[in-house]
């Protein structure tokens, strides 16, 4: 028999008792692993908006009456502490007066937010109310507070909720009356800045104020 051409000899056979190489096979997780998976995550992301909305109303709480340094520090001693609904229900009385301290009537705010947190818990879920009415209902929490928690934690514009006025009410509906909505975010913000700069509760600065010819306590300021 003639040899073709460029034929190229056959393979040799395998030898018997030559270990091959293992292939490992690897698995997709199951669609009831992945589910857990994603459920988990969504745990894990929802309970930190929870404890976030929480430490936004709690800085509100505290801020009233009180200067934003102080009110800064307090809120990073709570959160180095430990600032969940939990924890805070978990810790003394006098301790977290401690943490508190030296905001505006801080023996007040810490029977506020005893009780408020307890009811967080109980009733909410260790969420915050979702709208102004049941965030008033809250102790320690006014009108003024809850429309800036609802923006501040909710991301909702509901008010004008920054007031400085012996009838803070009247006087944040008037100015919704007449002040398109769209604007009462940006509105908040600069009332905000013009309270903190110049209409400060104590020595306000009328002399530079360019509202003073239209605001009765200015005016009698400057005559003094």
């Amino acid at each position: 028999m003639v040899k073709p051409e460029n034929s190229e000899p056959p393979e040799p056979c395998p030898k018997v008792g030559i270990k091959r190489e293992h292939i490992k096979i690897e698995y997709e997780p199951s669609s009831s692993k992945i589910k857990k998976e994603m459920d988990e995550d969504f745990s894990a992301g929802e309970y930190h908006l929870k404890v976030m909305r929480y430490q936004q109303l709690l800085s509100l709480m505290l801020s009233s009456q009180t200067k934003d340094q102080v009110t800064h520090a307090a809120m990073q001693g709570l959160i180095s502490h430990g600032c969940t609904v939990q924890n805070i229900l978990a810790t003394p009385d006098e301790k977290l007066g401690e943490l508190i301290y030296p905001v505006g009537f801080w023996k007040s705010k810490v029977k506020y937010i005893k009780k408020t947190t307890d009811i967080l818990q109980n009733e909410y879920n260790c969420d915050i109310p979702n709208t102004v009415k049941d965030l008033c209902k809250l102790p320690g929490v006014g009108p003024k507070m809850a429309h800036i928690c609802m923006k501040t934690a909710w991301g909702q514009v509901t008010g004008i909720g920054w007031v400085k006025s012996k009838n803070p009410e009247e006087t944040r509906k008037a100015l919704e009356d007449w002040l398109p909505q769209e604007l009462w975010s940006e509105v908040n913000h600069l009332l905000v800045g013009f309270g903190q700069q110049i209409c400060q509760p104590i020595k306000p600065q009328c002399a530079t104020c360019l509202n003073y010819k239209i605001c009765p306590f200015g005016i009698n300021n400057l005559k003094l």
